[in-house]
């Protein structure tokens, strides 16, 4: 698509993401030839290498488990008139019947708004919690060594590069906003302190899983979509349940359906879901 077409629509910061789920229509599918079956998955084939081609977009593919899809893809990429081009084209990429949606969330990738500052960083865990004086080499060392691990977490949560696991579980969340129980009218700082806690069960799963959050506040029905990539389902059932407890979940938590997925080779992938 030429920039010429259309106006751009990037983000100031972040990436659209999408995530998307079909069912295939293997009625449709019986009545292709064997030629036209080969051309449809070479068709699907190059376009998936296309859009992988693309500067700074991502696209994952696995087979659904359970019959609420059969095939899903997750695409990020900075511009929605890309996202929503290369969505139509997987839509169609075999054939104008064999794809039917099944579900769909669209969200961004974000920072939090929780994340400890600088200046929070300084004053409740170097001064507060440690006791180091300001000006002193271990506190600019610690300082300096916190700036850079805040840039990489930044920078993976706005630019996410996401690993081949083979589990991936999708779902969106929101916060309540009922009675007692509405997240919203919380002050900042409480807000802030219960989801510290929140970010701490997860840091305990590094290295088992992988988890990204994307804002879907006024794009689709939910506030946030959660990514889960894990080489396990256990880490995944686990990070899930243990976070149930917490009373960010227990207390504040609405969840839409849970997507469990494998990301396949697409040579594979054509024949776990038989075609």
């Amino acid at each position: 698509m030429s920039n010429t077409e259309v106006t751009p629509l990037v983000p100031r910061e972040g990436w659209h993401v999408m995530h998307l789920f079909y069912h295939v229509d293997h009625a449709q599918w019986a009545l292709f030839g064997d030629d036209e079956k080969r051309q449809a998955k070479t068709r699907l084939t190059e376009l998936v290498q296309e859009i992988r081609a693309t500067p700074d977009t991502h696209l994952l593919i696995f087979s659904v488990a359970t019959p609420k899809a059969d095939l899903g893809f997750m695409l990020l990429t900075p511009d929605l008139q890309v996202a929503n081009m290369y969505e139509k084209q997987l839509s169609l990429s075999l054939g104008p019947e064999i794809l039917s949606p099944s579900y769909s969330y669209l969200s961004q990738t974000e920072g939090s708004e929780y994340t400890t500052t600088r200046e929070q960083y300084a004053a409740e865990t170097l001064k507060g919690e440690k006791g180091m004086e300001e000006g002193t080499p271990e506190f600019d060392a610690a300082l300096k060594e916190f700036d850079e691990r805040m840039a990489h977490y930044l920078k993976h949560r706005l630019y996410p590069v996401l690993p081949d696991w083979p589990v991936i579980c999708f779902y969106p969340m929101s916060k309540r906003r009922t009675g007692n129980d509405n997240w919203y009218s919380l002050p900042y700082d409480k807000r802030r302190e219960l989801m510290a806690g929140h970010a701490k069960v997860g840091r305990t799963y590094s290295g088992r899983i992988l988890q990204l959050i994307t804002g879907s506040t006024g794009l689709d029905e939910h506030e946030w979509g959660v990514t889960l990539l894990a080489k396990d389902t256990i880490d995944v059932k686990s990070i899930v349940y243990e976070m149930r407890f917490d009373e960010v979940s227990a207390r504040y938590g609405e969840f839409g359906d849970f997507y469990i997925g494998m990301q396949l080779p697409l040579d594979v992938l054509f024949r776990r879901i038989c075609l």
